[in-house]
């Protein structure tokens, strides 16, 4: 991964030395300018502008439970004022239809939560339901094989009469598809220097079926909801430095490959990179919230004017039922989706915390030298002509190189997403994760939330991953506890 790296870093690097705000800050010094995002050697210190993983976008707030909600640092103030009424549609509960304010009706009728921040809590990442509890921001995706034969692809199609995925909130007559259950399994793994960690694996399932029984060839997958933070700046990573990364033969033979995923992008009318959700499955930060807006809520937008959200057509009484929206039928009209997109691609990320302290510099060597590196590939440069003018041009620390890789057996889902396999998924981004727990105390960790705290979900780490996990059992306690450290700092 060590060249492909490179390759990449030199083209971010000349991208960086011609940005007028980051070439200033940094002297305006080509070479200066490539070491600020070539990996590191140095471990006695933080890094120039590590503290600002968002580059000039980086909120430097106090780490509380809004750690998540604010603003581009950067963003001028006549633009915070879209930004504000954004947050508003991101928290608006919506309701059926008919009601008497057809701004905020159009319902499901069918759906998974009544806001985008009833999923994605406190604008970070879900958890799963108590005892008794429906799941809320957490959901279970379905499809069978494909019988399409399309070829090149490992994607699957949907269940024929509940869809892509299961939606267990409806609105008054209609019955919702079903209750997600959950059953676990827990296994002890004894690490070096005597530590134990118990590893809980989860049995996913559909009870209350309100369509009939699922087709017998059903995959399930359960996806917990993402963060939301940064997700302008990832898609402002140029295209061409996520592919330099990328080795799918792994040429070099590091034991790590990485690959692209392809996605059809329904805003644009072509082939892009996936960049956001588990499986890298969707190109654009406007067209994952539109298909997040359809099928976790139920709500009409411009991309996918459909009034009965994840309605198929086998469910009848589902399509039959009242919907919103405006004259033209939209219920998400292009203002209002145009402020959420706007919110969405500028959440914050939060500033490091104790980059400088001894510890956390040792677990970042630790990081470095177990290879977690080869997939959390810690920098990048953004573009010039971005989605906004507050990612354009930034150096950031997402700790991500946007790619799938195979985490193994004990990961697998069995279900593919476009390019993607049953046992690849994207590496997720990083900056935030020490405070997860922090915007929401119920939150854990992985696709599925199997992962109670940091050193879990890496002992869960497998596939491409394997040789880092070892490393990291392999570790002395205070290794290890030094390691976490360093992630909780992010």
């Amino acid at each position: 991964m060590g060249i492909r790296w490179g390759m990449a870093t030199m083209a971010a690097a000349a991208a960086l030395a011609a940005a007028p705000g980051l070439a200033a800050e940094a002297g305006g010094d080509r070479a200066r300018a490539q070491a600020a995002v070539r990996p590191t050697q140095d471990f006695t210190r933080p890094e120039r502008y590590e503290r600002r993983p968002g580059g000039a976008a980086t909120a430097f707030k106090t780490p509380n439970r809004d750690a998540f909600s604010h603003p581009s640092a950067n963003m001028p103030f006549d633009r915070q004022l879209d930004f504000r009424v954004g947050d508003g549609i991101f928290r608006k509960l919506w309701v059926s239809a008919p009601a008497s304010t057809a701004s905020s009706d159009g319902l499901g009728p069918l759906f998974n939560a009544r806001s985008c921040q009833r999923c994605h809590v406190k604008d970070g990442r879900g958890h799963l339901p108590a005892a008794g509890e429906r799941a809320e921001s957490i959901l279970l995706r379905i499809s069978i094989p494909p019988r399409t034969g399309r070829a090149g692809r490992a994607d699957a199609d949907p269940e024929p009469v509940y869809g892509g995925q299961i939606q267990n909130f409806s609105t008054p007559g209609v019955a919702a598809e079903g209750e997600m259950t959950v059953a676990w399994t827990e296994t002890e793994i004894a690490l070096a220097g005597g530590e134990t960690v118990r590893l809980r694996a989860p049995a996913f399932g559909v009870t209350a079926l309100g369509y009939g029984p699922l087709h017998p060839e059903t995959m399930l997958s359960a996806r917990m909801a993402p963060p939301v933070i940064g997700m302008g700046l990832l898609e402002a990573v140029p295209e061409a430095d996520v592919l330099a990364g990328a080795d799918p033969g792994d040429r070099d033979g590091d034991g790590i490959s990485g690959r692209a995923n392809r996605v059809w992008s329904d805003e644009h009318g072509r082939t892009m990179l996936g960049r956001f959700g588990w499986k890298a499955g969707q190109p654009t930060v406007a067209q994952q919230a539109a298909r997040a807006f359809q099928e976790d809520v139920g709500i009409s937008t411009p991309l996918y004017p459909t009034p009965h959200g994840g309605c198929t057509a086998a469910q009848r009484s589902c399509r039959a039922a009242p919907h919103g929206g405006a004259e033209d039928g939209v219920e998400a009209v292009a203002a209002m989706f145009d402020l959420l997109v706007f919110y969405t691609r500028n959440l914050g990320v939060p500033a490091r915390r104790g980059a400088g302290d001894a510890r956390v510099l040792e677990g970042k060597r630790l990081f470095y030298e177990s290879g977690c590196t080869g997939c959390h590939r810690p920098k990048f440069v953004t573009a010039r002509e971005s989605a906004g003018a507050e990612q354009s041009f930034q150096l950031i620390w997402p700790y991500t190189d946007l790619l799938l890789h195979d985490m193994g057996e004990g990961l697998a889902d069995g279900r593919p997403e476009g390019l993607a396999d049953g046992r690849e998924w994207r590496t997720p981004p990083l900056w935030g994760v020490g405070l997860a727990q922090t915007v929401n105390p119920r939150a854990t960790f992985l696709h599925d939330g199997r992962a109670r705290t940091l050193l879990e979900a890496v002992l869960w780490h497998g596939g491409e991953a394997e040789a880092a996990k070892e490393r990291v059992a392999a570790m002395t306690p205070g290794e290890r506890a030094a390691l976490v450290a360093f992630l909780r700092s992010l």
